[in-house]
């Protein structure tokens, strides 16, 4: 697999234009209604919710690797930068992998960062890395917390850990439910197919919009990575309204070309009835009323 990455990579895993971004500043996301969300790119996302910021998987460095001269580089430019973030409520993580945990990224946020919420075992890094101690909540599976009225419930994924040779899995990886007033949404995280969306569609949903892995997936990994297919269905064993696709649009991460996963996904819905929301990075959503968005990966 890993000679196949390297070697035999094929022509279309990186755009050949330039992808279109929506630049953010402060002063548009405080204007912003409660329940908006915007995408900065790959798997990080924020949500307004009760007149909060929450941050997922934020991951702002040029290459998503232990080192920014080699690995993975981005497509494009977060739409704003760190600095020009308002204070932040939580930074929700959903495991240590780089392309979700970025270390540059999370020492620059830890002062404008109320609270870190992950699951078990990742504290430890944040805390090596100079976050204070009591910023810093780990949950287990199923567990949940309240935090300036918004419910947040660690979920189970099928994934991995590690950022090396050594600390393979010893650290725990999760999806999100986030529910705020009568707005429930699941974040996923990194995960293959598997029986537990059902169960987490039983326990927590409907969900107004499900924020879906679709993309660095290939069948020689899909136990950990889902294919389009695969998503589709988890969205439907999570009995959601909306699917948002994302890990996506950001990294070169596999073998398929780097709009296949919109292409797919975008297939996929249309047969089955499904309403997809594709906006572009830095386009706002509003999660009570979501708008499809655009094909905006066509574009040229």
């Amino acid at each position: 697999m890993w000679r196949d990455f390297i070697f035999n990579k094929p022509d279309g895993t990186v755009p050949d234009r330039v992808i279109p971004v929506q630049p953010l500043t402060r002063e548009d996301l405080l204007a912003a209604p409660d329940n908006s969300v915007w995408r900065l790119g790959h798997s990080s996302l924020v949500f307004k919710l009760n007149g909060e910021f929450w941050l997922t998987d934020p991951v702002f460095s040029q290459r998503a690797s232990p080192v920014q001269w080699a690995g993975p580089k981005r497509f494009h430019a977060p739409p704003i930068s760190i600095e020009a973030l308002p204070p932040i409520k939580v930074v929700v993580l959903s495991h240590n992998h780089y392309d979700h945990l970025d270390h540059a990224a999370i020492c620059q946020l830890q002062h404008k960062v109320e609270q870190f919420i992950m699951p078990l075992g990742v504290g430890a890094t944040l805390v090596r890395w100079g976050v204070a101690p009591g910023k810093v909540r780990e949950l287990d599976w199923w567990d949940e917390l309240s935090i300036a009225g918004v419910q947040a419930i660690a979920t189970p994924a099928q994934h991995f850990s590690g950022r090396g040779l050594s600390d393979g899995n010893r650290t725990l990886w999760c999806s999100w439910v986030l529910k705020s007033g009568d707005l429930t949404v699941f974040f996923s995280g990194d995960t293959g197919y598997f029986d537990g969306f059902h169960e987490i569609g039983e326990r927590h949903g409907p969900f107004d919009i499900a924020f879906l892995e679709t993309g660095a997936y290939n069948p020689r990994w899909q136990y950990v990575h889902m294919l389009p297919q695969q998503t589709l269905q988890a969205f439907l064993d999570l009995k959601g309204r909306w699917l948002y696709p994302i890990h996506n649009g950001t990294f070169d991460l596999s073998m398929h070309t780097w709009e296949d996963p919109f292409e797919q996904i975008s297939r996929l819905a249309q047969e089955h009835a499904v309403a997809l929301a594709t906006p572009q990075m830095g386009e706002p959503l509003n999660m009570a009323e979501p708008h499809a968005g655009s094909a905006w990966w066509r574009e040229r």
